[in-house]
Order: C-alpha cells, then structure tokens, then sequence
C-alpha cells in the first residue's frame, strides 16, 4: 500500500473534527468502513 493511502489517526481525527481517542473508539468498533486498523501500541 502506498504511504499516500495511509492516514494517521491525528490526521482523521483532526479533518472529523473529533477527539483522537474518540477515532480510536471508532476504529475498534468497525465504524469506519474502508479502514484496516492495525493497532500499534497505545495512545
């Protein structure tokens, strides 16, 4: 997968306009839909 296809979780968080544990939350449960979370350690 090429790095432009690859978001950081500050960057969705900041262009949602929500909390970064907030896009946490949201990843874990499945809430966005073209998204493969791969957890790296914790935040």
């Amino acid at each position: 997968m090429p790095n432009d296809d690859i978001i950081t979780v500050k960057k969705l968080a900041d262009s949602l306009k929500i909390a970064e544990k907030t896009t946490y939350r949201f990843a874990s449960e499945g809430k966005f839909r073209a998204l493969k979370w791969e957890a790296r350690g914790g935040f």
